[in-house]
């Protein structure tokens, strides 16, 4: 990776060890105002390239993300033997799809790090026949994946573990999906229950998921959902007449049909140049081809900001956050956007008061155990932090900010997250930045740009 020359025109202290870099960033002197589009969604990305898959015929998908996460998605649906016409230069990816079959008889899947291109495989080459394992780095074995395996067991499918119970690798004896009635509990991951929808259409007999109260990340879900209906597949959703929360999802047996899909920004990686905007006073960050009617809920973390005091112009198609002269502390639940909490926790560091993140349980089981790292991390910068019950973070900032080496653990989302305390505070080095390729892979020339703006 060519390290950018980052903020402030300079970077300073930049270091090489092996094949990864460290980056040390100045502080911003003055306010910026800027329009940024970032690539396009890594979630919608895979979620796309399995429907375009499971479609009877050609889509094209354009504003593709080619990041790690998807690189390794492409290739494994190529073992799997899909007709793929990729252009990295005009972000577009072509996908003969074969109406729900598989065409090939066995294959050796490398899934990287990436929880998304791992549960959706494993749930897409259960309609196929024939061997399928599925495994990725090291960390990947330490990423939970037994509750889709005991899901897709309930629903017919003969599926295994190769090494330790309940965590990749694992092997799939496919024959096809029997589909059925099963049930789904509150998760670690939203991803398997989003994985058994986009199959199920294919399955041999209609599928009936009745769901459990509590349900993790239900936007993520809802967006699986709503990119089914684009591919011309609508679920049937059941809710709880009193509560409103979700209690069913029938899938009718149908066809997608092939589509030319435009993939949105993705939010989680807006929200980076949001909270930046929203701790430099007077600085203002447009976010173009984003908004309202984003099928992405972490597009809601602009309304987190605007509670904690930023300036918020919020349309159909574009976000504004304005940075005002105090950020205030929030108390808010992120169960429903977590991917998002990391940016938060930095931007705590700036606000007046304690800020209260809630519904974290699933930081955990991510990249790396989120939690423990932004505590250490955000300890090192100065603040007080607490861990409540596996799920909250309590953060108290510091008057000013320590100086730091900031680890990543291998996250993105740490590298990006802490970048901003680099452009308000001397002294903050990020290391190994080179993690950001996982969905990013140009974030620190995108937040110089931004920030070199007037």
């Amino acid at each position: 990776m060519g390290l950018p020359k980052v903020l402030a025109g300079q970077v300073i202290g930049c270091t090489l060890h092996g094949s990864m870099s460290d980056l040390r960033l100045d502080p911003i002197s003055s306010p910026f105002k800027a329009s940024i589009t970032p690539p396009g969604s890594k979630s919608l990305t895979n979620r796309a390239l399995v429907l375009a898959a499971l479609a009877d015929g050609k889509s094209t998908l354009s504003n593709v993300l080619f990041a790690d996460d998807t690189r390794v998605m492409l290739d494994g649906l190529a073992k799997l033997g899909f007709e793929l016409g990729i252009d990295e230069a005009s972000h577009t990816v072509s996908v003969v799809g074969r109406a729900g079959k598989i065409p090939a008889s066995g294959a050796e899947i490398f899934c990287g790090n990436s929880g998304t291109t791992i549960r959706f495989l494993t749930a897409l080459v259960s309609l196929g026949r024939g061997e399928f394992s599925l495994d990725g780095i090291a960390r990947m074995r330490q990423r939970p994946i037994g509750q889709l395996v005991t899901l897709l067991k309930n629903l017919g499918v003969r599926i295994g573990y190769t090494g330790a119970e309940g965590f990749p690798p694992i092997t799939v004896h496919a024959s096809g999906l029997a589909g059925g009635i099963g049930s789904f509990g509150a998760s670690q991951s939203s991803q398997y229950l989003s994985a058994v929808l986009q199959v199920a259409p294919y399955a041999r007999n209609e599928l009936q998921i009745a769901l459990e109260p509590n349900q993790t990340s239900w936007p993520y879900v809802a967006m699986t959902m709503q990119l089914m209906d684009q591919f011309g597949v609508t679920c049937e959703l059941i809710r709880d007449p009193d509560t409103g929360e979700p209690r069913k999802v029938i899938v009718p047996q149908h066809y997608y049909s092939p589509l030319d899909y435009v993939i949105e920004p993705d939010a989680s990686n807006a929200s980076y140049f949001l909270g930046l905007a929203a701790i430099h006073p007077g600085a203002k960050v447009t976010i173009e081809r984003l908004g309202r009617r984003s099928l992405q809920g972490d597009v809601g973390f602009a309304d987190v900001l605007h509670d904690m005091g930023a300036g918020l112009l919020f349309g159909p198609d574009f976000i504004t956050i304005t940075g005002p002269k105090q950020l205030n502390a929030i108390d808010v639940d992120l169960s429903h956007m977590p991917d998002t909490a990391q940016t938060l926790a930095v931007v705590a560091l700036f606000a007046r008061g304690h800020t209260v993140i809630r519904g974290l349980h699933t930081l955990k089981v991510k990249e790396t155990d989120r939690l423990v790292a932004l505590q250490n991390e955000l300890t090192a910068l100065g603040a007080d932090v607490e861990i409540e019950d596996d799920s909250v973070l309590v953060i108290a900032p510091p008057e000013k900010l320590k100086v730091a080496h900031i680890n990543t653990y291998d996250d993105h989302r740490m590298a990006m997250s802490f970048a901003l305390a680099g452009t308000k505070s001397a002294g903050v080095t990020i290391k190994d930045v080179e993690c950001v390729n996982k969905t990013y892979p140009n974030y620190f020339a995108d937040l110089q740009q931004v920030t070199e703006q007037r």
